[in-house]
């Protein structure tokens, strides 16, 4: 074998992909029917399929939101959105649709007003001048459980964040 078949079959990366265990996620878009895209998260590889289908890739630990929505002839039939943190090597993983292999589930929620709630959460979190990426994890567990409940979710504050950094640092 010669060639990117034989690199791809001695198990070696090919130049142009993704990183060892990167997460893929699988993007749609077509106009008023299917949409799945990357909230926030930082992208380590891209790669455009054609024009309404790319992949992307994310390190492990990265945390990232995911959100789908899809419509058919009389409204909108699906409204998700699932924030993620990239898994490593090893690592258990919940599975997730269009997620390879899948991650760690931080926050999972369905039907078009939780979902506007928790993208106003993670507006609130970018207000205050952070990458919601950056975020405590721990902060978007509580909003998942809170808006599950019904209920509101505390606001994510600089404190809040600062003792995330410190316990970052401390713990591995």
């Amino acid at each position: 074998m010669t060639g990117k078949a034989g690199r791809r079959a001695h198990g070696r990366p090919l130049p142009d992909g993704p990183a060892p265990f990167t997460t893929l996620v699988e993007l749609t878009f077509q106009k008023q029917k299917v949409e799945h895209w990357i909230r926030f998260g930082r992208k380590s590889y891209e790669q455009i399929l054609d024009r309404r289908r790319s992949v992307v890739g994310l390190v492990p630990n990265s945390v990232f939101a995911f959100v789908r929505w899809a419509a058919g002839e009389h409204g909108t039939i699906i409204s998700r959105i699932d924030i993620v943190r990239a898994i490593g090597r090893g690592e258990p993983f919940q599975t997730l649709p269009f997620v390879r292999p899948g991650g760690d589930i931080l926050l999972r929620l369905d039907t078009w007003p939780k979902v506007e709630k928790a993208l106003r959460a993670i507006d609130a979190v970018e207000a205050l001048g952070l990458d919601p990426a950056d975020a405590s994890p721990d902060h978007w567990r509580h909003v998942h459980n809170r808006l599950t409940a019904n209920l509101e979710p505390q606001t994510y504050t600089p404190e809040r964040h600062a003792a995330w950094l410190c316990r970052r640092r401390i713990a591995p």
